[in-house]
Protein backbone atom coordinates (compact mmCIF):
# COMPACT_ATOMS: atom_id res chain seq x y z
CA UNK A 1 0.00 0.00 0.00
CA UNK A 2 1.32 3.47 -0.98
CA UNK A 3 1.79 6.15 1.56
CA UNK A 4 -1.45 8.23 -0.31
CA UNK A 5 -3.67 4.88 -0.01
CA UNK A 6 -2.23 4.91 3.69
CA UNK A 7 -3.17 7.99 5.09
CA UNK A 8 -6.91 7.50 3.14
CA UNK A 9 -7.50 4.88 4.98
CA UNK A 10 -6.51 6.20 8.29
CA UNK A 11 -8.88 9.12 7.48
CA UNK A 12 -11.65 6.69 6.65
CA UNK A 13 -11.47 4.46 9.60
CA UNK A 14 -11.41 7.49 12.11
CA UNK A 15 -14.08 9.09 13.92
CA UNK A 16 -11.99 12.40 15.14
CA UNK A 17 -9.64 14.01 12.99
CA UNK A 18 -7.96 17.01 14.11
CA UNK A 19 -7.01 19.53 11.17
CA UNK A 20 -3.45 21.67 12.02
CA UNK A 21 -2.77 24.12 9.29
CA UNK A 22 -0.06 26.62 8.78
CA UNK A 23 1.29 28.76 6.09
CA UNK A 24 1.88 26.20 3.49
CA UNK A 25 -1.58 25.88 2.75
CA UNK A 26 -1.95 29.75 2.62
CA UNK A 27 0.73 30.13 0.24
CA UNK A 28 -1.25 28.08 -2.11
CA UNK A 29 -3.74 31.19 -2.68
CA UNK A 30 -0.74 33.61 -3.60
CA UNK A 31 -0.11 34.56 0.75
CA UNK A 32 3.34 35.26 1.28
CA UNK A 33 5.04 33.47 4.39
CA UNK A 34 7.22 35.11 6.43
CA UNK A 35 10.54 33.29 4.38
CA UNK A 36 9.11 35.29 0.98
CA UNK A 37 11.10 38.02 -0.04
CA UNK A 38 9.58 41.43 0.71
CA UNK A 39 9.55 44.09 -1.77
CA UNK A 40 9.36 48.11 -0.90
CA UNK A 41 9.31 49.57 2.41
CA UNK A 42 9.31 45.71 3.74
CA UNK A 43 12.79 44.99 1.66
CA UNK A 44 15.08 46.61 5.04
CA UNK A 45 11.97 45.16 7.69
CA UNK A 46 12.58 41.87 9.70
CA UNK A 47 8.91 40.57 9.30
CA UNK A 48 9.61 39.26 13.09
CA UNK A 49 10.14 42.65 14.54
CA UNK A 50 6.93 43.82 13.27
CA UNK A 51 5.28 41.43 14.61
CA UNK A 52 6.13 42.92 18.30
CA UNK A 53 4.47 45.49 20.77
CA UNK A 54 7.75 47.17 21.26
CA UNK A 55 7.61 47.41 17.43
CA UNK A 56 4.52 48.99 17.68
CA UNK A 57 5.06 51.23 20.81
CA UNK A 58 8.01 52.74 18.93
CA UNK A 59 6.43 53.17 15.11
CA UNK A 60 2.74 52.69 15.40
CA UNK A 61 2.45 53.88 11.84
CA UNK A 62 5.10 51.38 10.39
CA UNK A 63 3.59 48.64 12.16
CA UNK A 64 -0.02 49.41 10.92
CA UNK A 65 0.44 49.54 7.84
CA UNK A 66 2.03 46.74 7.82
CA UNK A 67 -0.60 44.94 8.96
CA UNK A 68 -2.78 46.36 6.25
CA UNK A 69 -0.75 45.54 3.87
CA UNK A 70 -0.98 42.09 4.65
CA UNK A 71 -5.18 41.95 5.59
CA UNK A 72 -5.03 43.63 1.71
CA UNK A 73 -2.87 40.27 0.44
CA UNK A 74 -5.84 38.42 1.88
CA UNK A 75 -8.70 40.27 1.00
CA UNK A 76 -7.39 39.72 -2.49
CA UNK A 77 -6.69 36.12 -2.07
CA UNK A 78 -9.44 33.40 -2.34
CA UNK A 79 -9.13 29.77 -0.58
CA UNK A 80 -7.65 27.04 -2.64
CA UNK A 81 -8.18 23.44 -2.99
CA UNK A 82 -6.96 22.29 0.13
CA UNK A 83 -9.37 24.70 1.93
CA UNK A 84 -11.99 23.54 -0.02
CA UNK A 85 -11.39 19.78 0.58
CA UNK A 86 -10.96 20.32 4.13
CA UNK A 87 -14.48 21.59 4.38
CA UNK A 88 -15.10 18.29 2.84
CA UNK A 89 -13.53 16.37 5.58
CA UNK A 90 -15.73 18.60 8.18
CA UNK A 91 -19.13 17.72 6.33
CA UNK A 92 -18.81 13.45 6.06
CA UNK A 93 -20.25 13.43 9.48
CA UNK A 94 -16.89 12.86 11.41
CA UNK A 95 -16.18 15.07 14.60
CA UNK A 96 -13.30 17.19 12.99
CA UNK A 97 -11.80 19.91 14.57
CA UNK A 98 -9.77 22.57 12.69
CA UNK A 99 -7.02 24.16 14.23
CA UNK A 100 -4.79 26.94 12.65
CA UNK A 101 -1.46 29.14 13.15
CA UNK A 102 -3.07 31.27 10.20
CA UNK A 103 -4.13 34.37 10.49
CA UNK A 104 -6.44 34.77 7.81
CA UNK A 105 -9.80 33.68 6.96
CA UNK A 106 -9.26 31.47 4.40
CA UNK A 107 -10.64 28.55 5.59
CA UNK A 108 -14.02 30.48 6.78
CA UNK A 109 -14.22 32.14 3.27
CA UNK A 110 -14.17 27.82 2.45
CA UNK A 111 -17.14 26.85 4.47
CA UNK A 112 -15.63 26.08 7.91
CA UNK A 113 -17.10 28.48 10.34
CA UNK A 114 -15.90 26.93 13.34
CA UNK A 115 -12.19 27.46 13.32
CA UNK A 116 -9.68 27.80 15.93
CA UNK A 117 -6.55 30.63 15.05
CA UNK A 118 -4.16 30.29 17.48
CA UNK A 119 -2.36 33.10 16.44
CA UNK A 120 -5.23 35.50 15.91
CA UNK A 121 -6.61 37.01 13.47
CA UNK A 122 -5.90 39.84 10.86
CA UNK A 123 -9.65 40.44 10.21
CA UNK A 124 -10.22 42.25 13.28
CA UNK A 125 -8.41 44.71 15.18
CA UNK A 126 -8.50 45.69 19.11
CA UNK A 127 -7.02 48.07 20.93
CA UNK A 128 -3.49 48.34 22.62
CA UNK A 129 -4.28 49.84 25.49
CA UNK A 130 -7.51 48.67 27.25
CA UNK A 131 -7.46 45.51 25.03
CA UNK A 132 -10.98 45.73 23.65
CA UNK A 133 -11.70 43.65 20.52
CA UNK A 134 -13.48 46.36 17.79
CA UNK A 135 -16.71 45.07 16.46
CA UNK A 136 -17.83 48.58 14.44
CA UNK A 137 -16.75 48.97 11.31
CA UNK A 138 -13.64 50.74 10.20
CA UNK A 139 -12.69 52.26 7.19
CA UNK A 140 -8.78 50.25 5.62
CA UNK A 141 -7.35 52.61 3.18
CA UNK A 142 -5.39 50.79 -0.31
CA UNK A 143 -1.91 50.32 0.34
CA UNK A 144 0.20 50.21 -2.61
CA UNK A 145 2.53 47.38 -3.12
CA UNK A 146 5.57 49.11 -1.74
CA UNK A 147 3.73 49.55 0.87
CA UNK A 148 3.43 52.50 3.36
CA UNK A 149 3.14 54.76 7.11
CA UNK A 150 -0.45 54.63 8.33
CA UNK A 151 -1.10 55.76 11.54
CA UNK A 152 -3.51 53.88 13.21
CA UNK A 153 -7.20 54.58 14.45
CA UNK A 154 -7.94 55.64 17.75
CA UNK A 155 -10.40 53.61 20.15
CA UNK A 156 -13.86 54.79 20.74
CA UNK A 157 -13.75 53.79 24.36
CA UNK A 158 -10.53 54.86 25.59
CA UNK A 159 -8.88 56.60 22.59
CA UNK A 160 -5.74 54.16 22.73
CA UNK A 161 -4.32 53.23 19.26
CA UNK A 162 -5.93 50.09 17.45
CA UNK A 163 -3.72 47.25 16.72
CA UNK A 164 -3.86 43.85 14.81
CA UNK A 165 -5.52 40.95 17.29
CA UNK A 166 -2.25 38.89 16.29
CA UNK A 167 -0.51 37.16 18.96
CA UNK A 168 2.66 38.62 18.49
CA UNK A 169 6.13 37.41 19.17
CA UNK A 170 6.59 37.16 22.74
CA UNK A 171 2.67 37.18 23.68
CA UNK A 172 0.99 34.05 24.81
CA UNK A 173 -1.97 32.06 22.92
CA UNK A 174 -5.50 32.92 23.86
CA UNK A 175 -5.29 29.73 26.92
CA UNK A 176 -9.48 28.81 25.85
CA UNK A 177 -7.63 28.05 22.08
CA UNK A 178 -4.93 26.34 22.77
CA UNK A 179 -6.91 24.09 25.68
CA UNK A 180 -9.60 23.22 23.00
CA UNK A 181 -6.35 22.52 20.05
CA UNK A 182 -4.88 20.27 23.04
CA UNK A 183 -7.40 18.63 24.14
CA UNK A 184 -8.52 17.97 20.23
CA UNK A 185 -5.22 16.70 19.63
CA UNK A 186 -5.11 14.16 22.71
CA UNK A 187 -8.83 12.99 21.54
CA UNK A 188 -8.58 12.91 17.99
CA UNK A 189 -7.57 9.08 16.19
CA UNK A 190 -5.71 11.08 13.06
CA UNK A 191 -3.96 14.32 13.09
CA UNK A 192 -3.53 15.92 9.73
CA UNK A 193 -1.24 18.45 9.28
CA UNK A 194 -0.98 20.69 6.55
CA UNK A 195 1.70 23.04 5.47
CA UNK A 196 3.42 23.55 9.33
CA UNK A 197 6.55 24.35 9.55
CA UNK A 198 7.22 22.48 12.92
CA UNK A 199 9.46 25.44 14.44
CA UNK A 200 6.98 27.91 16.11
CA UNK A 201 6.11 26.39 19.76
CA UNK A 202 3.70 25.81 21.82
CA UNK A 203 1.76 25.32 18.20
CA UNK A 204 4.07 22.95 16.55
CA UNK A 205 3.95 20.48 19.91
CA UNK A 206 0.75 19.45 18.54
CA UNK A 207 1.26 16.77 16.12
CA UNK A 208 3.83 15.06 18.50
CA UNK A 209 0.73 15.64 21.63
CA UNK A 210 -1.36 13.09 18.97
CA UNK A 211 1.19 10.80 18.27
CA UNK A 212 1.73 10.37 22.14
CA UNK A 213 -1.55 10.08 22.28
CA UNK A 214 -1.77 7.25 19.97
CA UNK A 215 -2.72 9.01 16.98
CA UNK A 216 -2.05 8.72 13.20
CA UNK A 217 -0.07 12.15 12.29
CA UNK A 218 -0.95 12.51 8.45
CA UNK A 219 1.68 15.39 7.19
CA UNK A 220 1.21 17.34 4.26
CA UNK A 221 4.00 19.72 3.14
CA UNK A 222 6.51 20.48 0.89
CA UNK A 223 9.64 19.50 3.08
CA UNK A 224 9.49 16.02 4.64
CA UNK A 225 9.15 17.16 8.79
CA UNK A 226 8.03 14.11 9.84
CA UNK A 227 10.71 12.08 12.63
CA UNK A 228 9.71 9.05 10.89
CA UNK A 229 7.65 7.49 13.40
CA UNK A 230 5.32 3.68 13.12
CA UNK A 231 2.33 6.26 13.08
CA UNK A 232 3.71 9.12 10.84
CA UNK A 233 2.68 9.40 7.27
CA UNK A 234 4.04 12.13 5.21
CA UNK A 235 3.07 13.52 1.70
CA UNK A 236 5.41 15.58 0.16
CA UNK A 237 3.99 17.86 -2.24
CA UNK A 238 1.53 21.42 -2.30
CA UNK A 239 -1.41 21.21 0.07
CA UNK A 240 -3.45 22.55 -2.94
CA UNK A 241 -2.30 19.28 -5.04
CA UNK A 242 -2.29 16.85 -2.64
CA UNK A 243 -5.10 17.24 -0.43
CA UNK A 244 -7.64 16.96 -2.72
CA UNK A 245 -6.83 13.40 -4.06
CA UNK A 246 -5.97 12.22 -0.21
CA UNK A 247 -9.73 13.44 0.57
CA UNK A 248 -11.47 11.91 -3.02
CA UNK A 249 -9.57 8.73 -2.36
CA UNK A 250 -10.47 8.79 1.66
CA UNK A 251 -14.06 9.68 1.28
CA UNK A 252 -15.50 8.55 -2.27
CA UNK A 253 -18.64 9.25 -3.37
Amino acid sequence: MDTLAKAAEALRSAQHIMVFTGAGISAGSGIPTFRDRLTGLWERQDPQRLETAKAFRENPALVWGWYLWRRQQVMQAQPNAAHQAIHRLSGSGRSVTVVTQNVDDLHERAGNQDVRHLHGSLMVPKCFACHRFVAESLVFPIIPAEGAFIEPPRCRRCNGRLRPALVWFGEDLPPGKWKTANRAARQCDVLLSIGTSGVVRPAADLPDIALESGAVVIHVNTLDVSMNGPSEIMLIGPAEKVLPHLIALALPN
